[in-house]
């Protein structure tokens, strides 16, 4: 006869743990994303509306410039003869979000995926409402360091920056072991897991 399965654990109000875990970290991702949206469209509005036609603008004595241009490349100026393309990876990126957020229940991971996912959409926004025209739109990118033009750092603006944060923040997030569903893993039990698949490939030989 089998043990009848515990029920899962609940908070004060009565929700499962888990269940209400996932629906806060959905609710951080989803906040992350429409922060770094806004904040990227705010900033490019700015640019356009104040440094159109005008010289770069030195900051912080000239580790940062502010200068206008339009990037038909990816995050950072890179492809810029393959437009079109970036568009369909943006729409696979939102995919791939998707179907991570499953098992999400970590508000650090929520926070990575949430930067990733604004910055995806805020550079997609210009490629489809953005001159020359929809899916192969320029960029707007304004931020330049220790040089005015580019020549020492690709220009980019606050999109790419979430993505690379979110990006970064997600491979710190593998390499201390914490889990898109919450849990982290010890050093025991990454050694545990590799012995176990030693022992298999040696019964398999």
């Amino acid at each position: 006869m089998t043990a009848p399965r515990p029920a899962a654990a609940a908070d004060p109000a009565g929700e499962p743990v888990a269940g209400g875990r996932r629906r806060r970290s959905i609710q951080v991702l989803m906040a992350t994303a429409l922060l770094a949206v806004a904040a990227d469209l705010g900033t490019k509005h700015l640019a356009l509306v104040t440094l159109e036609d005008r010289e770069p603008l030195r900051l912080l004595g000239g580790a940062v410039y502010l200068t206008l241009t339009r990037n038909s490349g990816a995050a950072f100026s890179l492809g810029s003869d393959y437009t079109w393309i970036f568009p369909l990876v943006t729409v696979a990126v939102i995919g791939w979000i998707g179907w991570m957020a499953r098992r999400l229940g970590s508000i650090p991971w929520a926070l990575s995926l949430g930067l990733v996912l604004g910055g995806a959409l805020g550079n997609l926004i210009d490629r489809i409402f953005r001159a020359p025209g929809p899916f192969v739109g320029h960029v707007v990118d304004m931020v330049s360091l220790f040089d005015p033009h580019g020549q020492v750092w690709p220009v980019f603006n606050l999109a790419d920056s979430a993505l690379m944060t979110g990006v970064g923040l997600a491979i710190l997030l593998e390499f201390t072991g914490r889990q898109r569903d919450g849990s982290r893993l010890s050093a025991g039990d990454d050694a545990d897991s590799r012995l176990s698949a030693g022992d298999d490939a040696g019964g398999r030989s």
